[in-house]
């Protein structure tokens, strides 16, 4: 991978990371910004961006979307944002996760260890899109749905399968769903979360968050689901599983967790929305977010 790339204006839609061979247009939204540098890692092994892109006005803002398109970067780039913000407290930096990432990366991750304007360890990941068409709903008159979690699912070896606790295990236990005569599968909360939100307390004993409602990114599967975590492919097995549930006659409805973020109240870390522009995502209860 070369230590640079070519990088133009991009366009201000669609957001987030869009690739093509010949260039991947990076947006991302923030009223508060008053600076942007894209961060592009080669992948977790690397502590430090092998290139940062500052962005220019008014070059790369469109009414506050913040682009930039890099020339022939590869699948699989990881990335992320560097936000110039000024707070009460003066101009703050931080680094941010994508929003809308279509895959991410959480080796690196440390909600512990966590500082201001230190690294961040989440990383978006470049990933190509769909190279097949999105098969039609299937429709919920006399719908027999059977709610379930895949990470425990098929975590038990009693359920016979060979990639316990991911999409892929999910795929080998569509046989067993069929022959229970479902209609659709309910699937807990899939996008990517932070399996780390967890009081210390819990945190102490080993445990971490099972269940999911602690979205860090709602456009990428979570990538502890997954057989290939810290690549691209993530995306690509989730896409697999919904083909064969639809292949199978059997739909699927996901649980969505709108309401609240890892982010958590005034005590929690920057993740992306804090960082990016908090008075306009969240609700907050006087100077307390909530």
């Amino acid at each position: 991978m070369p230590s640079n790339y070519t990088a133009t204006a991009g366009t201000p839609a669609p957001p987030g990371a869009n690739y093509s061979p010949t260039h991947t247009n990076f947006c991302v939204y923030s009223r508060d910004a008053t600076g942007m540098d894209l961060l592009l890692y080669t992948s977790s092994a690397d502590a430090e961006p092998f290139q940062v892109i500052t962005l220019t006005l008014p070059l790369h803002r469109h009414s506050f979307f913040w682009h930039v398109a890099v020339d022939q970067l590869p699948a699989g780039t990881q990335y992320n944002w560097r936000v110039t913000r000024l707070d009460a407290d003066g101009r703050q930096q931080l680094e941010v996760l994508d929003p809308l990432a279509r895959a991410i990366s959480t080796t690196r991750w440390s909600r512990a260890d966590w500082r201001p304007g230190g690294p961040l360890g989440l990383r978006g990941i470049v990933a190509p899109p769909a190279d097949k068409p999105r098969p039609a709903p299937i429709g919920l008159d006399d719908a027999i749905i059977y709610e379930l979690h895949v990470g425990g699912f098929t975590r038990h070896p009693s359920a016979g399968v060979r990639q316990a606790g991911t999409f892929s295990g999910l795929i080998e236990k569509i046989p067993y769903l069929q022959d229970l005569g479902i209609t659709h599968v309910q699937l807990l909360p899939v996008a990517a979360f932070d399996e780390q939100d967890v009081p210390a307390s819990v945190a102490a004993l080993g445990l971490h968050n099972f269940w999911g409602y602690s979205p860090v990114a709602l456009a990428s599967p979570h990538p502890g689901y997954s057989t290939q975590p810290d690549s691209a492919e993530q995306i690509d097995e989730f896409r697999e599983m919904v083909a064969a549930f639809h292949a199978a006659g059997i739909g699927v409805l996901l649980d969505v967790v709108l309401n609240h973020t890892a982010e958590g109240g005034a005590g929690g870390p920057a993740l992306n929305y804090k960082g990016l522009m908090p008075n306009e995502f969240y609700h907050r209860d006087g100077e307390t977010y909530r």
